[in-house]
């Protein structure tokens, strides 16, 4: 027997409506952290921003990093972007950089930040090997510096502002070769909440995508990152891995009002691999 569904009257209309809503990101402001190459997590997100006309505002901490991201944006003159210097393992260069950028464009959209950095020497020997300064400063750069931007930029945050931090499945199960990185995420994802518990009253949403394994220029001090690609591909619900493109959408998902209701949150796109036992 078949079973039909008929949606009439107002349901017809908000169903029409939900069909036809759009990222709603256009002619917004958000700042973009942590762009290394054209294989960064962050400029997948920023392509996708500007592809919706809207403002991307990006940081950068060298000279260099600056130059790779203005030759990224070669083919995007006709958008609007900026670039501000901002090392997060300075308060000073943090303030100074919101600072600017309050001042320059007035508010804040929203944030994504995609920054996290540990020593080669403590990702390629065991955990227990890892370093006292080793430890603070990936808790630093890929912690910290989540809280830090948070305060710099609240005052210039606009009502129901959001922030996107990037984690992955390391932060909660033990993934060889992650070490110090792992237990970083695992701070980062716990200052999330408790931001997401801070900023809350003032409408500011902040959520965690757990991006499953792409090949960023961060993946290639993992030591285990190529196992750890073949092993989602062989057990994954999905049979694959996840790409820069799907990690994108969902991060303007989550920065976009679509997601008003949502905050504290990890969101998983890796194929499915987390569910996995």
């Amino acid at each position: 027997m078949l079973h039909l569904l008929l949606v009439t009257g107002t349901n017809t209309t908000y169903y029409k409506g939900v069909m036809n809503m759009s990222l709603q990101v256009a002619q917004k402001q958000y700042v973009v952290m942590g762009v290394a190459n054209e294989r960064s997590i962050a400029w997948g997100v920023a392509k996708r921003l500007l592809e919706e006309d809207a403002t991307v505002i990006f940081t950068y901490r060298k000279d260099r990093s600056k130059a790779k991201i203005e030759k990224l944006l070669a083919d995007y003159s006709d958008k609007h972007t900026a670039l501000f210097a901002c090392d997060v393992n300075s308060d000073d260069s943090i303030a100074e950089a919101f600072t600017q950028i309050g001042e320059q464009f007035g508010h804040i959209d929203g944030i994504v930040h995609s920054v996290a950095f540990a020593h080669a020497e403590d990702l390629r020997t065991d955990f227990i090997n890892t370093s006292r300064d080793g430890y603070a400063f990936a808790q630093d750069t890929s912690a910290y510096s989540l809280v830090a931007v948070a305060k710099a930029a609240k005052p210039y945050f606009s009502d129901s502002a959001s922030i996107v931090t990037m984690s992955y499945l390391g932060a909660e199960r033990v993934l060889p070769g992650y070490n110090v990185m792992g237990v970083a995420k695992a701070a980062l994802e716990a200052a999330m909440r408790y931001l997401a518990y801070d900023l809350g009253a003032q409408g500011i949403r902040v959520n965690a995508i757990s991006a499953g394994a792409i090949r960023t220029l961060a993946a290639k001090g993992v030591p285990s990152f190529n196992d750890i690609l073949h092993k989602i591909e062989d057990e994954s619900p999905l049979r694959r891995n996840t790409n820069q493109a799907e990690v994108a959408d969902m991060t303007l998902v989550m920065l976009s009002p679509l997601s008003r209701g949502v905050t504290g949150e990890t969101i998983y796109v890796d194929s499915g691999y987390h569910i996995m036992g």
